[in-house]
Order: structure tokens, then sequence, then C-alpha cells
């Protein structure tokens, strides 16, 4: 097996939605913004954490990896209050809540935002590298106790 290159991103995943053209009133230019001001926060956690985690790898990858790369990407989302019980059952999941976060935010703009941020951070040189990918949305609970995202990247050997 190829060696990997695995991190954790606690928070909330944010998705990396389309751009909106805006004009500057300022300059009278167009710019291109994206709706959701968590959106740069959250990438620069995952910038921050890859960053940090490159330097301290042993497995003999070289940064920025080369060629093709298969990646496996985990979301841990909040669930909501309405999905625990009340009173002395508040830190209990009621039996009717669902088991997956089947509603928004999308995986894929979920994911993107993962990948333009890897990118940024130098893990690879483009996240078009990526020819096999592998996209989870999940409830923080049982597997990590917080929401937050796993990512998991590894060269493919041919």
């Amino acid at each position: 097996m190829s060696p990997v290159f695995d991190l954790w991103v606690p928070g909330t995943p944010v998705p990396q939605g389309s751009l909106t053209p805006m004009i500057s009133r300022s300059t009278g230019r167009v710019m291109v913004i994206n709706k959701d001001a968590r959106l740069a926060t959250w990438r620069n956690s995952i910038v921050a954490e890859a960053t940090a985690r490159i330097p301290l790898h042993e497995l003999g990858l070289e940064f920025p990896l080369a060629g093709a790369i298969a990646v496996d990407v985990a979301f841990y989302m909040p669930r909501p209050a309405g999905h625990y019980g009340t009173g002395k059952n508040a830190a209990q999941i009621k039996p009717s809540a669902p088991k997956y976060p089947a509603k928004m935010p999308d995986i894929d703009k979920l994911l993107r935002a993962v990948l333009d941020a890897l990118t940024v951070a130098q893990v690879w040189f483009d996240d078009g590298q990526a020819v096999t990918v592998i996209a989870r949305k999940k409830y923080a609970g049982h597997e990590t106790p917080n929401p937050g995202v796993k990512i998991v990247v590894a060269p493919i050997n041919a």
C-alpha cells in the first residue's frame, strides 16, 4: 500500500458554492465572491492543519505530491438540537432522528472547499490530480464526538 497523508480538521464543514458577481461601489469593477462568510475561515483551518502536518510526515512522501492521487474524505456534521431528547434525555439521540445528514450542504460543495484548500496548502500541485475520490457525510457522534473532516490522501503508483 502507498504511504498516505492524513489529517483531521475540527470545525463545522462549510460548502464552497457557486461564486456571485458583484460590482464594487468604490471602483465600479466586477468582483466575484462566495456568499458564505464562514468559507474563508474553514478553508484557512484546512490549510493550517495541512501545512502544519506536512513537515511532520515521516513516510517518505515529497510535497507537493505529483501524479495521480486518491482522496478519501469523511465530513462529520453537527446534529441539530431537534435530534436530541429533552430534560434528563438531553444527551440522548431520539430514535426518530435520521442516521445520516441527507440534506444540505451538498457533498460536492463540501468537497470542493477541501480540495481547493489542499491545493493552497501545497499538498499537491492541483486538485485535478485527484482521480479517485470517496466522500461521505456523517453526523458527529460515535466515530468522532465533534464536527470536522477526516482527510486521507494517497499517491496512486501506476
